[in-house]
Order: C-alpha cells, then sequence, then structure tokens
C-alpha cells in the first residue's frame, strides 16, 4: 500500500533520555491516524522531527515513497506539511489576519497586498466552516478561536499533512465537537491528518488508525473500529487502567473555606465579572466549580488565591479572614493551589526539579541556615518528592523543568502542594492535556486529599471530571453561581443545560447561598 508519509526507525535522544527509541508510524492519504501514548511517550518529539523542529538521530521520512530531508520548519511547510502545537505559536499583539499571512505575505512593489490576503483567508475560513474576525487581535479572542487561527495557517499554507498536537486540551465541549466535525471534513477532502490526543472518546470517535507509543517505544498499530477503550488504554499504559474514580461514601465535616457575596469587576469594562458569589467548603468534600470557559473562573480563582484582589466580599480559611492576605500569606493559613496555566502560575521553567519543588517552603528553617540555601536539603527533599509521586524526568532533580512532559510538570505541582498537606487544595484543570494514567493518578490524589478530612475544591471543563470526581457541583453561568447540584442525581446533559444559562434561578441561588 503506497503511504503520503511513512517514518521508518525514527530515534532521537536528548541528555538522559531516549525521547524516540525506533520509531516508524505510515499514513495513508485522507486518513485521520491518532497518535497516542503517556505523557512523556515521545509522540510530540517524533512529530516534531516530522515538522523539521528536530533532526532525528538515525531513521527516514519518506513522502510518497520518496526520501526526503526536513531540516526545518520552512522544509516542512514546502511539503505540505502543517502542524498545530499544543501551545499555540501566534503573535498575540498581531490580528489573526497577520498572523495567518506570516512568512508568506503577498507582496507587491514590496508592499504587503492586504486585502488579497484577506480576500484568500475569508475565502478558506467560509469553506471549511472556521468563522474568524481577521481583525481581532490575537491577545482579545478566546482558545478556541486561536486554534481556528492555527488551522487556517495551515490550510492558508496549502498544507496537505496536517498535525494536530493535543488540539483538544484547552478547549470547552462545544469547541471539541466543532473540531471533530472540521477535522472529518478536511480528510474527506483528500487531506491526511496526525491526531496526538490523549482522549479515547475522541479517537474512537474520528480516528481510522491509531498507532500507541510507551517510553519512547512503539507499541503497535491497530484499526480503531477493531479495539475498545479499554484496550486501547492498556497498550498505552501497560496496565489495566480504571476509567471510572473509586470515591467511597464520606460524610462531610466542618466549614473549612467560605466565600461571602465575592464580586471582581472587569478591568476594561467594569461589569461584575464574578457577581456576588457565595459558597462552602467543608473538610472531607469535594466541591466542584463547573462551567463554560469564560463565565469568571479564572477571577474567581485569582480572587480565591491572592493573584489578584476581589472588589468586594469576604474570604475565611479556617476561621480566619484571608480577604487580603498576600498568596504566602494564603500559603501559611493552609492553601494550596494547583494552577490552570502551570507555565505561568506553577512552575519557574528555567529552574530544576528541585528549586520547583521547593518554590513554596526555601524560606523554611529545615531549607536555610543563617539566610543561606540548604541544597543537599532541598535535593534530599525533591528525591523523596520525585519517588513518592512517581515524578519522571531524565536527570531527577536536577532536569531542567521545561524539558519535562506537562503530565511530569503536572506532578510536579501536585507534589509540592499536596506535601504541604493543605487545609484547602484548589485544584484548577489538573488533568487538562494529561493522558488517562497520569489522570487516573491525579483523581487518586484528590480523593486521597478529602480521604484526610481537607477540603478540595476543584474547577473543571471536562464534564467527565466534574461528574465523577465531585461530592457537589457548583454551576457558574456569567459570574454567578446558579445551581448547586448532587453529582449523584443529575445528568450531563442536565449540567451543560446549567453551564449553558438554559437553566437555573439565578437570584434564588445567589441569595440563599449568601445566607449560607
Amino acid at each position: 500500500m503506497d503511504y503520503v508519509i511513512e517514518m521508518l526507525g525514527i530515534t532521537k535522544k536528548f541528555p538522559g533520555i531516549i525521547a524516540n527509541d525506533n520509531i516508524s508510524l505510515q499514513l495513508r492519504k485522507g486518513e485521520i491516524h491518532a497518535l497516542l501514548g503517556e505523557n512523556g511517550a515521545g509522540k510530540s518529539t517524533l512529530m516534531s522531527v516530522l515538522f523539521g523542529m528536530y533532526q532525528p538521530d538515525s531513521g527516514v521520512i519518506k513522502k510518497n515513497s520518496k526520501e526526503v530531508c526536513i531540516d526545518s520548519p520552512s522544509d516542512a511547510t514546502r511539503l505540505g506539511i502543517g502542524m498545530v502545537h499544543q501551545h499555540f505559536k501566534l503573535v498575540h499583539n498581531f490580528t489573526v489576519l497577520e498572523n495567518i499571512m506570516l512568512g508568506v505575505e503577498i507582496t507587491r512593489n514590496g508592499f504587503l497586498k492586504m486585502d488579497d490576503a484577506r480576500k484568500q483567508v475569508l475565502e478558506i475560513s467560509q469553506r471549511y466552516g472556521l468563522d474568524i474576525e481577521p481583525d481581532a487581535l490575537i491577545s482579545d479572542i478566546t482558545v478556541g478561536m486561536q486554534q481556528r487561527t492555527e488551522i487556517l495557517k495551515m490550510l492558508y499554507r496549502k498544507n496537505e499533512i496536517l498535525i494536530f498536537d493535543e488540539p483538544t486540551a484547552v478547549l470547552i465541549p462545544q469547541e471539541i465537537n466543532e473540531l471533530m466535525n472540521i477535522m472529518q471534513g478536511l480528510a474527506a477532502e483528500g487531506k491526511s491528518i496526525l491526531f496526538i490526543t490523549h482522549k479515547l472518546n475522541e479517537i474512537k470517535a474520528v480516528a481510522n488508525r491509531c498507532t500507541v507509543l510507551r517510553k519512547g517505544r512503539y507499541i503497535g498499530t491497530v484499526d480503531v473500529a477493531s479495539v475498545s477503550k479499554e484496550e486501547l488504554s492498556e497498550m498505552m499504559v501497560g496496565r489495566k487502567v480504571s476509567l471510572t474514580v473509586d470515591k467511597p461514601d464520606k460524610a462531610p465535616g466542618g466549614v473549612i473555606f467560605e466565600a461571602r457575596d465575592l464580586v471582581v469587576k472587569s478591568r476594561l469594562t467594569g461589569k461584575n465579572v464574578v457577581d456576588h458569589v457565595s459558597f462552602q467548603v467543608r473538610e472531607g468534600e469535594i466541591v466542584c466549580i463547573a462551567g463554560i470557559d469564560g463565565n469568571g473562573q479564572r477571577e474567581l480563582v485569582y480572587a480565591l488565591t491572592g493573584l489578584a484582589p476581589p472588589d468586594t466580599g469576604v474570604m475565611m480559611l479556617d476561621g480566619a479572614d484571608i480577604t487580603r492576605e498576600s498568596i504566602r500569606g494564603r500559603d501559611k493559613h493552609g492553601m494550596a493551589h494547583i494552577p490552570e496555566d502551570r507555565h505561568k502560575h506553577g512552575l519557574v521553567l528555567e529552574y530544576n526539579l528541585a528549586y520547583n519543588l521547593a518554590l513554596q517552603t526555601y524560606f523554611k528553617p529545615r531549607f536555610q541556615k543563617r539566610r543561606f540555601l540548604r541544597f543537599d536539603a532541598i535535593y534530599q527533599y525533591a528525591a523523596a518528592l520525585i519517588e513518592r509521586f512517581d515524578i519522571r524526568s531524565g536527570q531527577g532533580a536536577r532536569t531542567i523543568t521545561r524539558s519535562m512532559s506537562g503530565g511530569n510538570q503536572q506532578k510536579a505541582i501536585l507534589a509540592r502542594e499536596i506535601d504541604r498537606d493543605p487545609k484547602l487544595l484548589i485544584a484548577v484543570q489538573p488533568t487538562r492535556g494529561l493522558d488517562v494514567g497520569a489522570i487516573e493518578y491525579i483523581h487518586q490524589q484528590l480523593v486521597e486529599v478529602r480521604g484526610s478530612n481537607k477540603a478540595v475544591l476543584l474547577v473543571s471543563l471536562e464534564l467527565d471530571e466534574v461528574m465523577n470526581v465531585s461530592d457537589r457541583i457548583l454551576v457558574i453561568f456569567e459570574g454567578r453561581l446558579v445551581a448547586e447540584l448532587n453529582p449523584k442525581e443529575t445528568t450531563q446533559q442536565d449540567l451543560g443545560l446549567y453551564m449553558a444559562g438554559s437553566k437555573g434561578n439565578l437570584p434564588a441561588f445567589s441569595k440563599e447561598e449568601s445566607s449560607a
């Protein structure tokens, strides 16, 4: 059989680790081919080799049975290969149109022909149902719109081989369904798609075949229609994985955290983006704030964790008023935070793993003496956490954190926050972009925190996670809490209606919560 792309015997090494170990992958014309594996299995590295960002140490790449050399992304583009990266490669102070045409500008007599480019981009966007606002700045549009911009960049360059690296990791359910439909439409037109994902439901929904990697090695390629999700997860992880959360019934105890009548105003419009929100979290329970992205969750979390002050309202943690406390002050009172953006708020990427694990405790006596850091104590502490939380890195505690996989970066944050034995753990999108093995592990850790009579506040867009992990669900819509639901007594469909604002009594719920 003829293949549009063949990667044969690809090996790529980095210091202390073999990211790709003699891997072969073959892509047919017009197919959606999923690439599945744990965090750190080598999926993104393999696709970066195909896109010319890395050069393989050994192996061959063929296009239409002819061997090719891809030394840079420019070479890949000339060969019709495009890639949407997990972390988008967009210039935030450029417009959508400027980002799409960047690098392949239409010029005449040294001047940009913006009108010609605009016409082409709008034609492509209408053809593929990728609605965009060409003059909007990237910094002002949603994540879903940014992804459309990335896809249009590939189509504008007439790419025939499209690589999607974790394309749904930052999308809401509606945007995920839309993307799946777009991918199927592109494949039906004869474009060939390589689709990196951790989400087994998505593979079953759109992929024709699936290649599985584990710890940098090729495990096998299967026809998706002939295997179950359980079989795929076992191929990926190397053991049976529970796709449900084992959470014993537990009666909650006293109130650990309370928010009373919190208001956060938009710095641009003055509108209440968090609108008189009141709720409680008790010991021994997991409370989840669920909602479609952009309904005030981020601003609420910033207020709770000290990243930005609320305009009005009160926050109490274990009986203490922490409303005006600093971030370190909240930490000392027993708050821990797994942030939504692990790169921006969770880690110093250029620090090594040991320094990141000690970020919030380095000033304590065990790690310093006469104001000088005790590096031996820091590295011993890091080694203990690495073993306890199974954090995988090429050079142990001395590994530069940027070089670690997303799943292991997340494990590092989880280890640091849980080891501080917090009274309240705020976990925001803790499993975003992670594989089923890592998701299972993180859910177990959240349940263990609950089991030790601590309080957990979970903020999630993943409906499966919301339903399976939570003891109570608080639905947020346009900055207000519109419903309190018991996951045992509601359905995903009902939850979705509340999230979309189709159900729920906003004023009554807010008053009820305020008087709680």
